[in-house]
């Protein structure tokens, strides 16, 4: 396989892609992300392409670039980082005792000679139900910081994995991203 290049300055998307024997160059994107679309499936995969190809356009040597981008929807509306724990506790509160999907699209595109030559986006949908909570465990988990930088303010592989009751479809996609599918297609290109 060809370099591959990870669009995304996202720890926990290079440390999945290591887990499963596919090595990245971080090269973050630096474009200013622009939402047309509203669905979630469609705004993470419109996002997914625009970092891809910024820095798919960037790119001088023969290579892979992947770009990716993860939104928490609750009932169709898109909770995205909160930022600050009031904003923190009022998600959670929106997800407690209940189900959400979390969404990730993907952007993979191929440069030769500096062109891109070839490009494809995909997105996947994970469900996760949330157990019931109290306020003063929503607090908590609040305060823990862990939330603050996270779609839909919490990360399902830190300390909120005791309040996840369980999930529907690929649990790396909640971590940020289908680490199989992402496999699945890049097999099927050629180097």
């Amino acid at each position: 396989m060809k370099q591959l290049i990870l669009a995304s300055a996202s720890p926990r998307r290079k440390e999945l892609l290591t887990q499963v024997g596919i090595f990245a160059d971080v090269v973050p994107s630096e474009v200013e992300e622009k939402i047309t679309k509203t669905l979630p499936a469609e705004v993470v995969e419109e996002l997914s392409r625009q970092k891809c190809l910024d820095v798919a356009g960037r790119m001088a040597e023969d290579c892979m670039v992947l770009g990716a981008d993860t939104v928490v929807a609750a009932e169709g509306r898109i909770l995205g980082k909160p930022g600050t724990l009031k904003r923190a506790e009022e998600m959670l509160q929106r997800l407690q005792g209940r189900t959400h999907q979390v969404y990730t699209g993907v952007t993979l595109a191929e440069v030769k000679a500096g062109r891109i030559v070839r490009a494809e986006t995909f997105s996947s949908c994970t469900s996760v139900t949330v157990c019931p909570m109290t306020d003063e465990e929503i607090a908590e988990y609040a305060r823990s910081g862990e939330p603050l930088d996270k779609a839909g303010a919490y990360g399902i592989q830190g300390v909120f994995a005791k309040f996840v009751e369980k999930i529907e479809g690929d649990y790396n996609n909640v971590v940020g991203l289908p680490v199989a599918a992402v496999y699945q297609r890049l097999r099927g290109w050629p180097s």
